[in-house]
């Protein structure tokens, strides 16, 4: 990333951290041009592993009835979700709710039966849960907490919006998570598509970076 991007980003920061009596998180917006979001091919739904984490949060609950699954998410402190849990969860609001506050990734076998209990609510809120597919559980777990989202919502406008740390963060590892980013979307819609980048803090104005 270019030197005067890196020192935009350093100043920006330092002047705003510590104000607030929460630690509040660093979040990127990118606006595009000549990209028609309407259409489904350039709607974008990805998932990008950031390189530092996400410096807070990364909870993961994992849907599981095998022993070995459970075993192994409650020796990585993951919360474990068995099918039978499913029905309190469906009839409590503040428990679904509770949901979007983890990563979510289930057994495949119980896919179907997730979808049928939580289908409705998770859906619409892109919080359905990945499947626990290939590689081990450990690495799952790992790149699930430190993964986030990128979008196209509403009315398919021509922006997205993503966390890339907190102020806590140094400025290396917001700048080289940023750099994550934009290089996922760039190879996905092409350099030109770029026409401006905002970041900002939670509680802080946005300034344009690029």
């Amino acid at each position: 990333m270019e030197e005067d991007l890196k020192k935009k980003i350093d100043a920006y920061i330092n002047e705003n951290k510590g104000k607030r009596k929460f630690v509040q998180s660093v979040e990127l917006a990118v606006n595009f041009r000549g990209v028609d979001f309407s259409k489904p091919a350039n709607r974008l739904n990805l998932a990008i592993a950031l390189p530092n984490g996400k410096g807070k949060g990364g909870s993961v609950a994992v849907f599981a009835d095998s022993p070995d699954i459970v075993n192994k998410a409650n020796e990585l402190g993951a919360k474990v979700i068995k099918s039978s849990d499913l029905a309190s969860i469906t009839a409590d609001a503040s428990k679904q709710h509770e949901l979007l506050g983890y990563e979510l990734i289930a057994q495949p076998s119980l896919m179907p039966q997730i979808a049928k209990s939580l289908g409705q609510f998770l859906g619409p809120r892109n919080k359905m849960p990945k499947p626990i597919i290939g590689t081990s559980l450990d690495d799952i777990i790992k790149n699930v907490s430190k993964s986030i989202y990128v979008r196209s919502k509403g009315k398919y406008l021509p922006t997205v919006h993503c966390m890339v740390g907190t102020e806590k963060m140094s400025t290396d590892q917001i700048t080289e998570n940023i750099d994550a980013v934009l290089t996922t979307l760039t190879k996905q819609l092409g350099k030109h598509t770029l026409r401006s980048i905002y970041m900002k803090l939670t509680m802080s104005t946005p300034v344009k970076i690029q």
